[in-house]
């Protein structure tokens, strides 16, 4: 899967993601040219696909393992702990009086009209026999009203060690304001078991609002021994390989960070992988010209949306992770069970649905030979003639297409009475309009027109649905990347390393001097030069930017803003943002008195480096073949001409209906649209004029 002559080269970097279909992985020289490939993901064992990848650069690419100068991975082993209920046996301590925060809640419901009542609170992290209470007080000031009991500590750490739990999470009240008892706690622990991993919700999320502490406390307990254990595999498995450079791991907010400091904070990996696909889009974006966009990412398995505003992402303060809330800052993805692997299905009433069940890479979809029968999305292609049998995956999987056209006649076509390509036409529709509902949900459902933005589809899946999702929302740009298919792992290598640190800050703008911000920012940013050291970074080499978090008085949610101590008026600046901000969530703003909750510190690394590299001129000059393709806009098969992406030069216009394949993805120009060479080397596919 080459697209670069073979070169042993000095300063290698690897960007490799791990999909729940499959493994992508980027290779980029010093002098920017990249290679590429995807690998089937090995479920059980994750690093295992990771370290197969590099096997495939030694052997094919004549890529010295040693030369490697960076190692970037985004990983879905935290998010899949969750999902499979795989996590560790975790106690969790609490102050006397408050062990069943975790299971009382919000007494909110997300689903209001289902008639089985589901539980909205993650119990299952810590059952009742696993929760334990300590003698301690600090009232809402911080002030300390009982003195921590070392003897119920001790008791309750006995209990819960009795127990065999594997990690502990502890969270007291108002701890955020006065973290002592809780590291007391900590080192009790490490007396009595050494080594055992601890979360202190003072550490993991130093704010108000108990329940949601506790959640994130408990949660990245709940994933610390499992995070742990994967990450030492994985760095040993390519320390035998003989890379030297130090395994980094992508955050859920976009940055990356050291795997030692993803140890310590795992439940900062939730959207791992998703987020680099966030940062890729972004950086192609900026490249082609455009600061506003919705990135989509169709996988084998699942599909990402998020939007990106005036060339930033939109961040949120709180996650659901499989329905629960989870407050850990994080890249606004929104995630639905769509992607080329999704299986086609009739309902009790006869209804066709895609997904969200898919076929992932074991077996995958029936066209794989690998032994599934039952019709996906990427079946529905090849029946379409999307997908050319022989050149999926840059020639490296041969797809047979008679078991395309079984699976989608015997599970679809016949079961409804239709021909064999309205099946597969009718198969895409309904994907396409999952997609594009919750593309809708991310966008209008906030008050944002869609139409104004350039869509980005990527992943192996997405430039396949760019033109009918853009016709759907009404969207007349498309932006496909050098190389969609591996985008977030080429994201990967796009990202600055970050780290984010923040502690609570109760105080009404009113009648508050900006002098007393000062010290609690510098006792923030110590923290995160703490870290950027540790990641080898000087102060040099690091932007610094913070923020505030602000809410009316009376109000228990906030928004974040920028806060400038260099600004005239600091704090009637950030009061200023946070009426903007709240108009903008929530469509009113009035001028009422507000106040600081939590202040932000935001350490991020100086990087000149893109997700981008070269996707055309790579090949020789050859005009496009051509091959019947089923289209929504015609009853029948028409002609569709067959470009390879590395041959398409500046000045080429490709009017569809038209196939572009290249090694990572194939994208599909339907009629009525036109594709052309933008700027980074991007495709845009823009929307014909109407006569």
């Amino acid at each position: 899967m080459n697209d670069q002559p073979p070169e042993a080269g000095r300063g290698i970097e690897f960007g490799i993601d791990i999909g729940g279909t499959f493994t992508d992985v980027v290779c980029r020289r010093a002098d920017g040219s990249i290679r590429l490939a995807k690998v089937p993901t090995s479920r059980a064992d994750p690093s295992r696909a990771v370290l197969a990848a590099l096997g495939t650069a030694g052997a094919e690419w004549d890529v010295a393992t040693t030369a490697i100068t960076r190692f970037a991975h985004g990983t879905t082993v935290a998010t899949n702990a969750v999902l499979e209920r795989k996590g560790a046996r975790i106690g969790l301590i609490t102050t006397e009086g408050f062990r069943d925060v975790l299971e009382i809640g919000r007494q909110m419901r997300h689903q209001m009209y289902d008639l089985v009542l589901h539980t909205e609170t993650p119990v299952f992290l810590a059952p009742g026999h696993l929760r334990r209470e300590v003698r301690e007080r600090v009232d809402a000031a911080g002030r300390v009203l009982v003195p921590l009991d070392e003897a119920s500590v001790r008791a309750a750490v006995r209990a819960l060690l009795d127990q065999e739990v594997q990690a502990i999470a502890v969270c007291l009240l108002f701890s955020f304001l006065a973290p002592a008892h809780e590291q007391r706690i900590a080192a009790i622990i490490e007396e009595m078991r050494p080594g055992l991993p601890v979360s202190l919700s003072s550490e993991v999320d130093p704010a108000f609002r108990e329940y949601e502490r506790t959640c994130a406390t408990a949660f990245d307990a709940y994933v610390k021994p499992l995070v742990a254990d994967y990450l030492a595999n994985l760095e040993a498995g390519l320390a035998r390989a003989g890379v030297g450079a130090p395994l980094q791991v992508m955050q859920s907010r976009g940055g990356l960070m050291s795997s030692a400091v993803a140890r310590r904070r795992p439940v900062r990996l939730f959207l791992s992988g998703p987020a680099g696909g966030v940062v890729g889009g972004l950086d192609v974006g900026l490249a082609a010209g455009y600061r506003d966009l919705i990135t989509i990412d169709v996988g084998g398995t699942s599909c990402d949306i998020a939007l990106v505003s005036d060339g930033r992402p939109l961040i949120r303060a709180e996650g659901l992770i499989d329905g629960f809330t989870v407050r850990v800052p994080m890249v606004d993805v929104t995630a639905i069970g769509s992607g080329g692997g999704s299986l086609a299905w009739i309902d009790a009433a006869g209804s066709l649905r895609v997904g969200p069940e898919s076929a992932g890479s074991e077996p995958g979809p029936a066209c794989y030979g690998r032994g599934g029968t039952r019709a996906t999305v990427t079946d529905a292609s090849v029946v379409l003639g999307y997908i050319d049998p022989a050149s999926f995956a840059g020639g490296t999987m041969r797809l047979d297409p008679a078991l395309a056209e079984g699976a989608v006649k015997r599970e679809v076509a016949d079961r409804l009475g239709m021909d064999l390509a309205r099946a597969a036409l009718g198969i895409h529709r309904v994907l396409n309009a999952q997609m594009a509902e919750a593309i809708r949900l991310v966008s209008i459902g906030r008050g944002i027109d869609p139409r104004g933005y350039a869509l980005l589809p990527l992943g192996g899946a997405g430039p396949l649905h760019g033109c009918a999702l853009a016709e759907e929302l009404g969207i007349s740009t498309i932006i496909v990347a050098p190389h969609p298919g591996v985008l977030a792992a080429a994201g990967l290598l796009g990202a600055p390393v970050e780290h984010e640190v923040a502690a609570a800050f109760p105080h009404a703008c009113a009648g508050l001097d900006a002098a007393l911000i000062r010290p609690a920012l510098d006792a923030l940013d110590a923290r995160c030069r703490d870290l950027m050291r540790d990641e080898g970074l000087t102060e040099a080499d690091v932007e610094v930017g913070h923020a505030a978090d602000l809410c009316y008085i009376g109000q228990s949610y906030w928004l974040e803003v920028p806060l400038r101590l260099d600004a005239a008026d600091p704090v009637g600046e950030a009061y200023a943002a946070f009426l903007a901000a709240h108009d903008r969530v929530y469509g009113h703003a009035p001028p009422l008195p507000a106040k600081f909750v939590n202040l932000r510190s935001v350490h991020r690394s100086r990087t000149g480096r893109t997700a981008g590299g070269a996707g055309h001129g790579t090949q020789a000059a050859a005009p496009p073949t051509t091959r019947p393709v089923q289209v929504r806009q015609n009853p029948g098969p028409v002609p569709a001409a067959i470009w390879q992406r590395g041959a398409i030069r500046a000045g080429d216009r490709i009017p569809g209906p038209a196939i572009i394949e290249q090694v990572d993805t194939t994208t599909l120009v339907e009629p009525g649209w036109t594709a052309s060479l933008g700027k980074g080397g991007a495709l845009i596919i823009a929307r014909d004029s109407t006569p």
